[in-house]
């Protein structure tokens, strides 16, 4: 991976962070070292990634990634933004059902090596639905499992935290998959689709496919 190569604002973001790392082991305040370093982790682990796959990740979802990953770990947590702002959680929750709304639908495409005639373009959206909707309920699960296991309160009010979490999560796929749905269809939207259309013509050796009709 190519740190030059990497947008100014994901930079930024890392080197913050780093910083937040350094000044938390010098003050030993070990809980915020541990987040700060798996925050930076998980962060630079989607470009380190899509390097070693030779994949070309559109700009905005390389900053989707690591804007979400600080803003659940270090601001979530640190800072505390999830009992400061209500709407917080819900924003997280509903973004990353975005996020893989539209991963579940490229892989599904993927599989058909970007074939638009393999399955109607409804068909491929309601998989990648079920892949982000199956990605929310396996979270709350482990959400659970982490309250009963460990005492902690990531589920907050309980039940009304998780279906309300659940919804999010509905919507946001709806929105991610329906999105590659449109994309098959011709229709031509910002946001989303446009990400996912950015996606397929950077990697067009994975969709050799779609380029053949």
């Amino acid at each position: 991976m190519e740190f030059r190569q990497q947008p100014l604002v994901v930079l930024l973001i890392w080197s913050v962070t780093l910083v937040a790392i350094l000044w938390a082991l010098v003050t030993m305040r070990w809980s915020m070292a541990f987040i700060a370093a798996a925050t930076l982790g998980l962060s630079m682990a989607p470009a380190f990634l899509a390097a070693r796959l030779q994949l070309r990740l559109p700009v905005p979802f390389l900053l989707f990634l690591v804007a979400f990953t600080y803003g659940t770990l270090i601001l979530g947590e640190i800072f505390d933004f999830y009992e400061r702002y209500w709407w917080w959680d819900i924003a997280l929750h509903g973004s990353s059902a975005v996020a893989f709304g539209m991963v579940g639908f490229l892989f599904i495409f993927y599989l058909f090596e970007g074939d638009r005639y393999a399955a109607p373009p409804w068909a491929m959206g309601f998989i990648g639905f079920c892949f982000a909707v199956t990605i929310g309920a396996l979270w709350e699960i482990f959400e659970f499992s982490m309250d009963q296991s460990f005492g902690l309160n990531m589920q907050k009010s309980g039940l009304m935290d998780t279906m309300g979490d659940l919804i999010v999560d509905v919507i946001g796929a709806i929105l991610g998959a329906g999105s590659g749905s449109l994309y098959l269809y011709g229709q031509k939207l910002g946001g989303p689709g446009a990400v996912i259309a950015d996606f397929v013509q950077k990697n067009r050796r994975l969709f050799r496919k779609r380029h053949r009709h």
